[in-house]
């Protein structure tokens, strides 16, 4: 019997299991160091059982790549639920990342810092991937920002693409720190910076009677 649309057929529902099993393996290990044997004990399936479903190794790994992405983003789109304004959208942001930074949504830390490290000129999908994840999330601080100037909690002449490319560094540099001397503090004091630089971007309130 033909599954009814919108439902998942069985293969789609096994792949996408596969996926998300393998996630956090090729982000733990590495998209070149997770081994088949690690991808096999995670999923349960044997090799042959994973290539019914993925036509190399490297496609999985492009595929979980994009789940652990598509989690890390859903996150931080959670993060902002409940702000009043801009500048508050921006510092549940900054906070939410520090919060995933302690308890991973995916086992392994940040996908795009893990990819951009081992992809380097190696491997271009992967490379490309990280990139185009990095352009999204400087898009979604972008439209915060945009949105703050319109609103007028922002103030005007803020630079959206400044402050996306100063908040991400930021951040993935903070991580970095934290797990190289594996010591929290250090991304808790750029978390504290940025929350205070958000702060001297809020625009003042409108004199009353004007």
């Amino acid at each position: 019997m033909a599954a009814r649309q919108g439902t998942p057929t069985k293969g789609e529902q096994t792949r996408r299991r596969i996926i998300e099993l393998a996630a956090p393996v090729f982000n733990r290990c590495g998209y070149v160091g997770a081994s088949m044997r690690d991808l096999v004990e995670a999923t349960g399936l044997e090799k042959g059982g994973i290539y019914n479903h993925f036509a190399s190794k490297e496609e999985l790994a492009l595929a979980a790549y994009d789940h652990a992405m598509e989690t890390v983003t859903r996150g931080l789109a959670r993060s902002q639920e409940g702000a009043r304004d801009a500048p508050e959208r921006l510092e549940r942001m900054i906070r939410g990342f520090a919060t995933a930074a302690r308890r991973p949504v995916v086992e392994g830390g940040c996908p795009i810092m893990n990819a951009a490290i081992e992809a380097d000129d190696t491997n271009p999908a992967l490379r490309d991937r990280a990139r185009e994840s990095m352009t999204r999330w400087h898009r979604m601080i972008g439209r915060i920002v945009k949105d703050g100037v319109a609103e007028g909690t922002l103030r005007a002449g803020t630079d959206p693409y400044d402050l996306a490319s100063y908040l991400t560094a930021a951040l993935e540099g903070g991580l970095m720190l934290a797990r190289l001397y594996d010591d929290p503090a250090h991304m808790d004091r750029v978390v504290a910076h940025l929350v205070a630089h958000v702060q001297t971007l809020r625009a003042d309130p409108p004199e009353e009677g004007r």
